[in-house]
């Protein structure tokens, strides 16, 4: 070799594998003897390793398809479980090298193989998981089987700590006042709230500066005459609903870089809190609180403030004429009227506004009847009941609840009002209408619910335990009588408990009928008359 070629030599393979260390060099090149023996060493070991790449592609695309059956049988007969998993596919993952630093002639896998296979060892660790939480009782939002369990509703977990300082979190982060807790419950009835008068609801309430109360003042004399029972039945707390739900919408203004769909929404829910921390909501308000949300979030955004806010209280307005009174007058003008004849004695309990409007109307269109009125402690509301129909000139009876056995006899037809009719047929009505309906079947007496559709309620209840109304229990201590009451302080008596339930649920097979403005139907359409009217549900 001539000077100066051996440089182009050194970025050239060395072909053969038995050269010297040395390799050879020209004379007169100029290098020393230990400068040309590194220079042939790194030559001939930059050839073995190309040599040893391509022999490993080669014996890879021979193994190739014996590595294809190899997984697929372990696909097939290996179900790998827990932590064990991961070090045998992590094992496999990693080429063992030896100590020299040559890799090991291993099967390599491609993205996809080792892709399937963490995902298959993710689902079985989560399996495990799972299994292990089933097995140790734990509660979870899943189940093993992929069907999403029902929440519980925080009004029905008085008694879980955990949600009810949620809930004391989210009154105060909403700057609303919450009730005191009551003193003496029932063991029975320990996850409801039981709603006792208590003042410290408005005392915190201040109006102006900054620690003002987003509540709106109409919403406030609402929740104070509901906690008093000043208003009370289901139409007329649903119409009061609405009607300050119209001033606080007049009086609400949109603030700069924001959406009067998305703000006033958001200034709703406290005022519902609050209203909620007075009275549990009824199903009525709920339904109106659901549509008049409705109406609110699909306010087109480009609409000017003070049209979009004449449309919302039009809405208002409409559902109050339609879905409340109109419908009134066609279940009294239409169906209910009809069902009353000459001689009748009708029944009622309590004191049902739409039951009221029922008889009126019966009686200036000529009909002879005379009415039965039931009532029972500790409201007495069928005095109210009395009283306006003796105003109308109505000849009329009145009888406490215990002796209905008596007067049932004679009866001909039972009027019944509803605070709610359930998915179920169940029809949740003022504590006593469930024993009411059960005497008039047993003496084979038909029943006649009277309800709007508006009150109809996609939820499921057999009994009125799970979900009722707990009352102040301080209204059953009068006795109206000269002594004085006896039980005037049974907080002190550890051993009593007074309970004062609003609600109770009848059966379907104890009513022959409800009455409703779309028609006369059993207790099991209820679900046809939502999915009617709720088509997107």
């Amino acid at each position: 070799m001539f000077p100066g070629e051996d440089k182009k030599g050194e970025g050239q393979p060395v072909k053969s594998s038995g050269a010297t260390e040395g390799g050879e060099t020209g004379p007169g090149s100029g290098q020393s003897k230990s400068q040309q023996q590194g220079k042939g060493g790194k030559q001939q070991k930059s050839g073995k390793k190309q040599q040893k790449k391509q022999k490993q592609k080669q014996q890879q695309q021979q193994q190739q398809p014996q590595q294809q059956q190899q997984q697929q049988q372990q696909k097939a007969g290996a179900q790998p479980s827990g932590g064990k998993v991961d070090k045998q596919v992590s094992g496999k993952d990693e080429k063992p090298a030896t100590p020299g630093g040559e890799v090991s002639e291993q099967p390599q896998k491609t993205k996809a193989e080792l892709k399937a296979e963490r995902r298959a060892v993710q689902e079985a660790q989560r399996a495990a998981k799972a299994q292990k939480q089933a097995e140790a009782g734990i509660k979870h939002k899943t189940s093993t089987d992929g069907t999403n369990r029902m929440k519980v509703a925080h009004d029905l977990q008085a008694d879980d700590e955990k949600v009810q300082k949620k809930v004391a979190k989210k009154l105060a982060r909403q700057q609303v006042p919450q009730r005191t807790t009551p003193q003496k419950k029932v063991g029975l009835f320990s996850h409801l709230h039981q709603y006792e008068k208590d003042v410290s609801l408005t005392q915190e309430i201040s109006f102006g500066g900054s620690g003002s109360t987003p509540i709106h003042p109409a919403v406030i004399k609402l929740g104070v005459q509901y906690a008093k029972g000043i208003i009370c039945g289901s139409n007329a707390r649903c119409v009061a609903l609405l009607l300050a739900f119209k001033k606080l919408i007049a009086d609400y203004v949109t603030p700069p870089q924001k959406e009067l769909c998305r703000d006033l929404d958001a200034k709703i829910k406290p005022n519902i809190s609050f209203l909620t921390q007075c009275r549990p909501l009824s199903v009525s308000m709920g339904n109106a609180i659901k549509y008049l949300k409705l109406q609110i979030t699909h306010t087109p955004p480009n609409m000017a403030e003070d049209e979009a806010k004449k449309n919302l209280i039009q809405s208002i307005d409409k559902f109050i004429q339609e879905r409340i009174i109109l419908a009134g007058v066609a279940i009294s003008e239409s169906y209910a009227r009809t069902k009353i004849n000459d001689g009748d004695v009708i029944l009622t309990y309590a004191c049902s506004s739409l039951v009221l409007k029922i008889l009126k109307d019966a009686h200036n269109a000529g009909k002879k009847f005379r009415v039965v009125v039931v009532d029972s402690r500790p409201k007495f509301e069928g005095r109210e009941c009395l009283r306006r129909l003796v105003k109308e000139g109505i000849r009329c009876s009145y009888v406490l609840i215990s002796a209905i056995s008596y007067v049932i006899k004679e009866v001909s037809k039972v009027f019944l009002g509803a605070h709610a009719l359930l998915a179920n047929g169940y029809v949740k009505s003022r504590v006593g209408s469930s024993m009411v309906a059960m005497m008039a079947q047993a003496s084979n007496v038909p029943v006649l619910v009277c309800c709007e559709t508006y009150k109809f309620c996609d939820r499921v209840q057999t009994d009125s335990f799970v979900s009722n109304e707990l009352s102040d229990p301080d209204d059953l201590v009068p006795l109206d009588r000269e002594s004085p009451d006896v039980l005037s302080d049974w907080r002190d008596v550890n051993s009593l408990h007074l309970l004062n339930l609003v609600y109770d649920v009848t059966p379907p097979h104890f009513v022959s009928m409800v009455i409703t403005e779309v028609g006369k139907i059993p207790c099991t359409s209820v679900p046809v008359v939502l999915r009617v009217q709720n088509p997107e549900q």
